[in-house]
């Protein structure tokens, strides 16, 4: 396969996945997607041999180098990096300038001005922005509140203008509606718009933004113990000084007040203005003690609970744990390392470099039993290697994690081996003699076997939502890749598919729900 068939298919299938998320998109994004989706029709048509790359140039530009960059702006914001944050924004704008990006740095130079204790100024740029109606003029009437810690104001303001609805829709107004909640006692209310806010973002692929909302609700409810596990997982992102802000928050509404304050204060002295004001409001107005919970709050903090420790089970190994996945790494280098012989030895498209390497060659069983390991290790080209170790890259980090290194070193072989013996059973079969396989792929699908076991009995044991949506995800990858197996020459459909199977076996077998967390109500439908 060559880059320009990958790149066709990145683009193509990155471009559809938008269109087909086109409710939860903003508009701009589903009209880039459109026209990169034209180009590459017509692309195809005219040159066809270099469609891949007209159409991977307009999308690494106007696509891939936007989220990569506007998700790192965001991490910045998230750690109050105003300053970088601007700079890259207002490099970035001009690669998609819709959706509210153009007018976006004016907002963090606010921030950033409001940072530097020049409070004046920042009130000058938000008030500039707040008289227009668009989506940067709501975020910066929404800043222009939160930076005086005007949480009756800004709770008013949110209620006269939009109906409860229309609140969820956007996340940033959604969130400071949140804040403001807490903030001014209405606890209760407070954790029954947390499932309102939860229908909305669930699905997106904005963690950070549903994990904030989840933090404001455990803060406030006095839930330290969580609020603890989301700033050390998915909030890891968070200065110092909010991270500790936010604990003494969720200490004191656990009825830690003197030890909380004292913190507060600590943290008060060198803190920015903004956090100053903040601060000042904490000090100065009680929290809701918990005793005042309803029983349906509880009951939602019960679940929530629940949630946030399925999500580190199976959102994956960024949300559940801190190890790193070595052996993953290894594999990946490995790879590599070979690949970089085959190069030197001949070439990896060599069919007799392949075959002096290890190449799997089913008439030469089973004396060279050896070949079965072996051919898991070469690749026929750098795009055969590169897709590969992608795929391992974006698979092995969860299941490593899930089961440890050492089951996911013997499940990688297990179905790896398997699917190699599983090509040469049928070219024996069919009396094929000319065969030659390599490549991880059977490895690699053998892994993507074992994610599927665990997602599904993470629904149908712990009725983990994460587990549902995840496992359909992987569904649909399966399906995906059968289609390309079908279309692709030199793809071999047996190899993937007996791994997947292989894969799918052992994961059954290895992973296991403790008891404590099966759940006996009837679960998520998996649709």
């Amino acid at each position: 396969m060559s880059f320009n068939i990958l790149l066709l298919q990145i683009v193509f299938f990155s471009c559809l996945f938008s269109l087909l998320r086109s409710p939860r998109l903003p508009r701009g994004w589903l009209i880039v997607s459109s026209v990169i989706l034209i180009i590459l029709v017509v692309a195809y048509v005219v040159v066809p041999d270099r469609a891949g790359w007209i159409s991977g140039g307009f999308w690494a530009l106007f696509v891939a180098t936007p989220l990569i960059g506007f998700a790192r702006v965001n991490r910045l914001f998230y750690q109050e990096r105003y300053r970088q944050a601007r700079k890259l924004a207002s490099r970035l704008r001009w690669l998609h300038p819709a959706d509210g990006w153009l007018e976006y740095p004016d907002v963090l130079l606010g921030l950033e001005l409001a940072q530097q204790d020049q409070l004046e100024a920042a009130k000058q740029v938000f008030q500039r922005h707040s008289r227009v109606t668009n989506s940067t003029g709501r975020i910066a009437t929404a800043f222009l509140y939160r930076m005086g810690a005007q949480w009756d104001e800004l709770l008013t303001w949110i209620r006269c203008n939009w109906s409860e609805e229309k609140i969820f829709r956007d996340s940033t107004i959604a969130l400071h509606y949140l804040r403001a909640l807490g903030e001014t006692g209405e606890v209760n209310e407070l954790v029954r718009s947390l499932a309102l806010f939860e229908q909305q973002f669930e699905k997106s692929s904005d963690a950070i933004t549903l994990n904030v909302a989840r933090l404001l609700v455990l803060a406030f409810c006095g839930q330290s113990q969580l609020v603890q596990q989301l700033l050390t997982g998915p909030l890891k992102i968070y200065s110092p000084e909010m991270r500790q802000f936010w604990l003494a928050t969720a200490d004191w509404a656990a009825g830690y007040e003197r030890s909380s304050r004292e913190a507060l204060l600590t943290l008060q002295q060198h803190c920015d203005p903004s956090m100053y004001n903040a601060i000042t409001w904490r000090l100065s107005h009680s929290l809701i003690p918990l005793q005042q919970l309803t029983a349906e709050s509880r009951d939602t903090l019960t679940q929530l609970t629940q949630t946030i420790r399925q999500e580190a089970r199976y959102g994956g190994r960024a949300n559940g744990t801190s190890s790193k996945p070595y052996v993953t790494y290894g594999l990946i280098g490995l790879n590599s390392l070979i690949f970089a012989l085959e190069m030197w030895w001949g070439g990896s498209e060599n069919l007799a470099t392949l075959y002096r390497m290890g190449a799997l060659v089913p008439e030469n069983l089973p004396s060279d039993w050896w070949r079965l390991i072996s051919a898991l290790f070469l690749h026929y080209g750098a795009v055969h290697l590169l897709a590969n170790m992608i795929a391992l890259l974006a698979i092995g980090g969860f299941v490593e994690a899930t089961l440890g290194h050492f089951k996911f070193l013997l499940v990688y072989f297990f179905s790896g081996i398997g699917s190699m013996l599983a090509i040469a059973a049928l070219a024996m079969l069919t009396q094929v003699s000319d065969l030659l396989a390599v490549g991880a792929s059977g490895a690699i699908m053998g892994l993507l076997g074992v994610m599927a076991a665990i997602l599904l009995k993470g629904w149908r044991q712990e009725k983990a939502r994460i587990a549902a949506r995840r496992l359909r995800l992987v569904l649909l990858i399966v399906v995906l890749q059968v289609v390309f197996d079908v279309f692709t020459p030199q793809v071999s459909l047996v190899g993937h598919a007996s791994g997947l199977i292989l894969g799918f076996f052992a994961g059954s077998c290895l992973f296991q729900v403790s008891p404590g967390d099966r759940v006996v109500e009837s679960g998520t439908p998996l649709h």
